[in-house]
């Protein structure tokens, strides 16, 4: 699947994987829209990847002011070739603790925004009978970790919608849809992570410290997205093994995240910290 000369959509391009992988899509000779909530950052990466980009800002969440957005992006050079649906907010908190208001806000941010970006720059993909769509799931939209209830609810429905996508467009109209299933990476996914009242986490912890470089993520995205693949995976050592676990050992999967929710239940039940265990090694 050619990228160069293409037009790329990104969201989310203002850091992490979103960044990175802008810069490696420019790269490769491809023109992009930046898009995330803060110009200055976006056009921070704009000057460091050089290339022919289009700052184009929103808040994903914004559902009116996205016809607007789409209808700049696709004018900018004819149209868009590839959509890159990276947007998105964790999340670092038990389901006791957790109020409603968080499970609709993620469910907004990482679910139904590329959704409804998706339903608006699809009919332009469909009428020229060509394009690729790719949504950053996550190892969370297949196995249910502790601490992320909001989030795995948010990342399975966006393999579900994406894949029932995929089926209904593919052959007919010659839109390729890719999901991307991401285990650690070093970004602010953990900082930014919403709390059970909402509010931003503020540190990060180790198993994203000690995850893998957004550069080499973006690397194997984009081979894997050049190579026509569906679902791409990006993870290493135990996030891969719980992949792989959950299609063929999955008893074994579930008693081993069962552990670890009673490990966090236990802390909560003694007023202690609730962190996520470690399981990527320094």
């Amino acid at each position: 699947m050619e990228i160069s000369g293409k037009t790329v959509w990104v969201t989310g391009a203002s850091s992490g994987i979103g960044e990175a992988v802008s810069k490696e899509f420019i790269t490769r000779g491809a023109s992009v829209v930046l898009s995330a909530r803060r110009r200055s950052e976006l056009e921070r990466v704009a000057g460091e990847a050089g290339g022919e980009t289009l700052i184009l800002p929103f808040d994903a969440t914004d559902f009116a002011a996205l016809p607007g957005a789409v209808d700049q992006a696709l004018n900018w050079r004819g149209g868009v070739d590839f959509l890159f649906n990276n947007a998105g907010v964790s999340q670092r908190s038990l389901a006791l603790d957790t109020s409603f208001d968080v499970y609709r806000r993620i469910m907004e941010i990482d679910f139904f925004a590329p959704l409804r970006l998706t339903q608006l720059v699809l009919p332009s993909m469909v009428a020229r009978r060509s394009g690729h769509i790719s949504i950053v799931s996550s190892i969370a939209g297949k196995v249910g970790a502790p601490l992320r209830t909001a989030y795995c609810a948010a990342k399975h429905a966006c393999i579900g919608y994406f894949d029932a996508l995929r089926a209904e467009i593919e052959k007919p109209y010659g839109v390729s849809v890719c999901v991307i299933t991401p285990g650690s990476v070093r970004t602010s996914v953990a900082a930014n992570a919403m709390t059970g009242d909402g509010s931003a986490r503020g540190r990060s912890d180790r198993n994203i410290d000690n995850g893998m470089a957004p550069e080499k993520a973006a690397g194997i995205i984009l081979d894997g997205i050049n190579s026509g693949r569906r679902e791409i995976v990006v993870a290493e050592g135990m996030e891969l093994a719980a992949l792989e676990m959950r299609a063929k050992d999955p008893r074994s999967l579930f008693d081993f995240v069962a552990e670890e929710g009673a490990r966090l239940a236990a802390a909560r039940e003694a007023g202690l910290s609730i962190e996520p265990a470690q399981i990527r090694e320094d």
